[in-house]
Order: C-alpha cells, then structure tokens, then sequence
C-alpha cells in the first residue's frame, strides 16, 4: 500500500482561527501581505491581519495589485517590493490568485537579481523562499496546503506552475467566516473546483491511501452541498465547504490534477470563464474517457458511491452547474488546444489524451453552432 504524503503546513481550520491563535502570526518583524484590491477588505480579514500586526509590533506592508489568474510579471514586482521593504515573511490574503502569488513573490523576494522567468530555474533561484501564511478567504483553490504557483507568463495567454520545497505555507489559517460575503455564483465556482481537485486526485496514478482518503472527505461533503442546488449558503454550509476545499487542496499536494484543469485553463484565460465553472465544464468528458480503462472504470465507481450518488449524475449534474456556453471555430478551437497540449496534467489519469482528443472534446462541448 502506497500511504505517503508530506504536509508541512500548519493549519487551523475554525470560526476565528486567527483571533484564536494569534502567535501564529508572529513569525518575524516585518511583513508583505499579498492581496487583490477588495476581497480581503470587503470580508474583514485584512483588518484582523493589521490588528494583530499592529497588537504585536510587526511593521508591514500591503501589496494589493494581484489579479485573478496572477501575472507572473506582477509577482517579480512585489518581490522587489518585499525586499525595499525588508520583509521577512509574507502574507497572502484571499482566494487562490493572492495565495500563489504570495509563494512566487516570496521566492522573488529571497532572490533578487534573478530575471521572472528565472523563478522556474532552480539553478539560478538559489536561496529559499520567504516564510509563508496563508489565509484563504474562498473555498476553492486548496493553495494554503499545497506548494503550488499557477502563474500567467508574460504573453498573457498561457500559464505555468512554479512549485519548490520553500513554497508551501508554513501556516494556513482557514476561517469560513471569512467566505460568508462570498458571492453566489463565485461560492459555486471556487466548490466546482474543489472538487475536481478531489475526483482528478482519486483517479490519479500518483494517489495515496492519504489522498484517497482526503479527497473522499472533501467530495462528499462537496457533494452533500452542491447537490442541494441551495437558493442561499448557510454559514453550516459554508464551514463544510472551506474545510472540504482544504483537504482537496491536501490531496492535489500529494497527486496533482488531471486533464480538466488545462483543458479548463483556456477557457480562463481567452474567454473569461470563472477557473471552477471551466474545469467542471469538462467533467463529463473526463469521466468518460477514464471509463474506457479498467482500472478507471472501477475507481469512477467506488468514488461514486462513497459520495452517494452514480457516474452518470455526476457527469450530468457537474458540466450543467458548471453552465459553460460557448461557441468555437475549428480555428478556434485549434488555438486553444495550443495553448494547453503540453501541459503535464494529461499522464495524470488512467486515460490519456491524445491532442486529436483533446480536439474532440472541444467540438463536442463548444463547436455548436459555428462551423
């Protein structure tokens, strides 16, 4: 039995976890707090950081020009930033575009002169990462327990994951509290793509008796939520669906994901789909094609059934959540099968694509109406 996993990240996962543990905090006597311009204001957790910033004579920062789907180059600028101010440790606040921006700004922080893309070079990124804390204030991305960076290149089209011993934080400290402002349809997006980080995990070939296990938690409490298709989030739901985002985020740790994500990433990046609508989009396809293997076929049903419900409900009700509506060109089409084709993810399942599929699978769900 395969049962290996590593988790250096600390976390505290409860209503007012970081009021109650406050010392966790204090890891040095200088801060970069990483976040977007509103988010982190608007749900409170920005001002419980400061204050206790503040309570314990730390001095900080605030680097608040992280958009969604972070640019790498907006990153190498905080972490020139980070170093004027003499940071020695970082901060990232809000959803996953804040938190992997935080685990690239620190690393650009401790390796000044290095060029962006050079944060890919291990061999010219050589000092460790800045300390890092992580506090999510969404119920999606799993960053504040995994070391990965999902980062857009200068282009503006493509994205590339920066991963290294240093960037996983050294404490999360997840509080549903700070979610409950979350809009509707951002709730549904950040839970859609927590669970494809628990159904790519189970299936992938990496997969670990702690993973399996972590993403079966996260999946059925995902799936107890979204099933219901509520007209409203209770702050019960809530705490079910940040503590489930958590251990799918510990499961991709050890796995990684599968085909949906670049396949998804596209559609972020080209046509503005929300990242958890884009991956769910494709779920159906993804079941299917994993189906044809034996070994596929049988993990897609016991993970079915540990949550409740069929493959086929799942891969009906996942892409119809999901409400993805869009038309390519064959050219267009092409374009965005590009960009992703050589993304490592694809050997990540019992079934792998071939860039013919990859094409299929585009026509089916988007080349509806334009030839």
């Amino acid at each position: 039995m395969n049962a290996s996993f590593y988790l250096p990240t600390r976390v505290f996962a409860e209503r007012g976890a970081l009021v109650k543990h406050p010392e966790f905090l204090r890891i040095g006597h200088s801060a970069l707090i990483v976040t977007g311009k509103k988010s982190a204001k608007l749900c409170g957790a920005l001002d419980d950081v400061t204050a206790l910033l503040n309570a314990s004579g730390i001095t900080y920062t605030v680097f608040d020009q992280i958009t969604e789907n972070p640019p790498l180059l907006t990153c190498y600028q905080g972490g020139k930033l980070a170093a004027e101010c003499h940071a020695d440790f970082v901060i990232g606040i809000g959803g996953g575009s804040p938190l992997d921006a935080a685990k690239a700004i620190a690393a650009f922080a401790s390796n000044q002169g290095i060029e962006p893309m050079d944060i890919y070079n291990e061999g010219k990124r050589t000092k460790p990462s800045l300390p890092i804390i992580a506090i999510p204030t969404t119920a999606g991305t799993g960053s504040e327990v995994n070391p990965y960076s999902v980062l857009t290149l200068p282009e503006g089209d493509k994205k590339k994951t920066f991963k290294c011993a240093n960037s996983w934080p050294r404490t999360a400290f997840v509080d549903p509290l700070y979610t409950d402002s979350l809009p509707y349809a951002t709730t549904i997006s950040t839970a859609l793509d927590a669970f494809a980080h628990a159904l790519e995990s189970y299936l992938s070939p990496k997969s670990s008796a702690f993973s399996e296990a972590a993403a079966l938690f996260a999946a059925e409490k995902l799936w107890d939520v979204l099933s219901q298709y509520p007209d409203e989030f209770t702050p019960e739901m809530r705490d079910d669906l940040s503590v489930a985002a958590t251990a799918a985020g510990m499961a991709i740790s050890v796995t990684g994901t599968g085909f949906p994500h670049p396949m998804g990433y596209s559609l972020t990046m080209l046509d503005g789909v929300p990242h958890g609508r884009a991956c769910a989009a494709f779920a159906g396809e993804y079941i299917d094609y994993n189906e044809k293997t034996e070994v596929g076929k049988a993990r897609i049903a016991r993970f079915a059934a540990a949550i409740g419900a069929t493959p086929k409900v799942i891969k009906t009700y996942l892409p119809a959540l999901a409400a993805v509506e869009l038309s390519f060109t064959d050219e267009e089409i092409e374009q965005r099968v590009s960009l992703i084709e050589k993304a490592g993810n694809y050997v990540n399942s019992p079934y792998i694509l071939t860039k013919t599929e990859m094409r299929d699978i585009y026509r089916k769900l988007f080349n509806k109406t334009k030839k």
